[in-house]
């Protein structure tokens, strides 16, 4: 088999390491660098186990797009910080340029795109660039890109990368009962509370997924409760006629890459770094020299293997 694109939901990623590492973990100056080290800590081991050729570091240019907010204003409603921005712990935001800089030295691809979050760009690049493709993600709406046909997979790493999960179509279908293709029609019954998504009243994940199952999308669904269908319970066909609204726009909301224009980006993963000299004064400066040494030396082993 070909060796795969791995695409990597860089803030899923490096807000899992910010929490799950020690924050005394510090720069020589007191700047924590708990996340950097663990974000490529998680590169490093992604690419020693995944075996990957291509690879690009996904980004929220955008975490919040207006469009979406247009359409759903709750959407992310209860992340905004006073400044209107995203609320992103203290300790953190410093370390975010950190981690962009230490790519660009390794010379490992990010990417972002203006009105786009990170699930946009992988969805655009899942869908355009040859497989197989691998998503490393703790974002359960990034199930939708799964496709056995193109080879597209999502390494879900809810319990972090040392117990990423693979997903393909069997797999999805048999934790929640519905396909990739179903899966944001899924979604957007569910709702989703992290990100502000409503849902339909009183319908949870079984619900939804029996749903889909009977009527394919909900298109058909809605279609069943306008055609008064006994199939659908009396209190479930007031419940989604309520929600029409909601309903008629959650779907573009919730689909990753429905509205990116994502630029092209050269996927080649690098077998030496792209700036040593950078390299090194990163590694001096914030106290990285470890988990630079780990992810170049899983560069060449990957690139020799």
């Amino acid at each position: 088999m070909s060796r795969p694109l791995l695409l990597v939901d860089a803030a899923s990623l490096y807000f899992r390491a910010f929490h799950g590492i020690p924050a005394s973990i510090t720069a020589p100056d007191g700047t924590p660098v708990n996340a950097a080290r663990g974000f490529l800590d998680m590169l490093a081991q992604l690419i020693r186990t995944r075996g990957p050729d291509r690879m690009v570091c996904c980004l929220d240019a955008d975490w919040r797009p207006a469009w979406r907010v247009a359409l759903i204003p709750s959407y992310k409603a209860h992340r905004l910080a006073a400044d209107g921005g995203e609320e992103v712990p203290e300790a953190l935001s410093p370390q975010v340029p950190i981690i962009l800089d230490a790519l660009r030295a390794v010379g490992i691809a990010s990417l972002g795109a203006p009105g786009c979050e990170a699930d946009d760009i992988i969805g655009a690049l899942a869908t355009r660039e040859p497989g197989p493709v691998e998503v490393a993600t703790g974002d359960r709406d990034l199930f939708q890109v799964i496709d056995d046909d193109r080879q597209v997979r999502v390494l879900y790493c809810g319990r972090g990368v040392a117990k990423l999960e693979v997903y393909d179509d069997a797999t999805l279908h048999g934790r929640y009962g519905v396909h990739p293709a179903q899966y944001v029609d899924f979604a957007v019954l569910r709702g989703d509370p992290s990100d502000g998504l409503p849902g339909v009243a009183g319908i949870g994940d079984k619900t939804a997924a029996g749903l889909i199952t009977r009527y394919r999308t909900l298109d058909a669904l809605l279609a069943a409760v306008d055609g008064a269908d006994p199939a659908v319970r009396p209190a479930q066909a007031r419940k989604l006629a309520a929600a029409r609204d909601y309903l008629a726009v959650a779907p573009r909301v919730v689909a990753a890459g429905a509205e990116a224009q994502v630029p092209a980006v050269d996927t080649a993963l690098p077998t030496v770094p792209a700036d040593e000299q950078q390299l090194l004064a990163l590694a001096e400066r914030w106290n990285l020299a470890s988990p630079l040494t780990r992810l170049t030396d899983a560069l060449s082993e990957t690139a020799s293997a």
